[in-house]
């Protein structure tokens, strides 16, 4: 975070949902505008080096963000053997609709608007967490996602969508275009020139986390 952007509240954030009590990481920059909650994917978690990159780029926007885990440190260990807990959309997203009814019962955040970031099936976890909360979602952002995942809760999303994904990630371009076309709210989808499933190669994270930046900002 650059030192220009001062912070109103960081620190650690324990959310109790039906299923689970979750730990995350909340950072609300002064005069913030709305708060975007991390979708983490595929075997990942509030550690992500690549989402804490976009967070950063998101909180100097005058964003706030919530990063959090969506499985237990138990849940993780079973996943690392079994790796269908990170497949599991309907839990992740209640998770994630359990998280943002937290936010709106808390004094530093009831009043923000809220954003979806989410990564690879996180994508698909936010999509559906949107559908089945559309007057607390906003915007949706989903970078290497797996949207496709979202099924039948695509047509039923009206917070506005931004699909990012790498040129050089076929298999994903694919699966993003067919959710695409079955969305009906404001949506855009953005293919990244040269840059492969986690955005690695020089620029492309920075890309990302502009296209997010822009996004959120002009929707929450």
């Amino acid at each position: 975070m650059s030192p220009q952007t001062a912070v109103r509240k960081e620190g650690a954030a324990r959310i109790v949902t039906a299923s689970a009590t979750l730990e995350g990481d909340l950072v609300i920059p002064d005069g913030a505008t709305g708060i975007v909650l991390f979708a983490h994917g595929s075997g990942s978690s509030r550690f992500s080096s690549r989402n804490r990159f976009v967070a950063r780029a998101l909180q100097e926007g005058k964003l706030g963000t919530l990063l959090i885990d969506l499985l237990t440190s138990d849940e993780e260990k079973i996943d690392e053997r079994t790796t269908h807990l990170r497949f599991d959309i309907d839990l992740l997203a209640e998770r994630l609709v359990g998280s943002s009814d937290w936010l709106g019962t808390q004094p530093e955040t009831r009043d923000l608007r809220i954003g979806l970031f989410g990564a690879s099936t996180g994508g698909g976890a936010a999509l559906v967490a949107a559908a089945q909360r559309p007057d607390r979602i906003s915007a949706v952002v989903s970078r290497g996602g797996r949207p496709d995942l979202a099924g039948a809760a695509l047509p039923r999303v009206t917070a506005p969508t931004l699909l990012v994904v790498g040129g050089n990630d076929g298999a994903v371009i694919e699966m993003n275009r067919e959710a695409y076309d079955q969305m009906r709210c404001e949506r855009r989808l953005e293919i990244v020139a040269g840059a492969t499933h986690l955005f690695e190669e020089r620029g492309a994270l920075e890309t990302v986390a502009r296209l997010a930046r822009d996004w959120f900002t002009r929707f929450l």
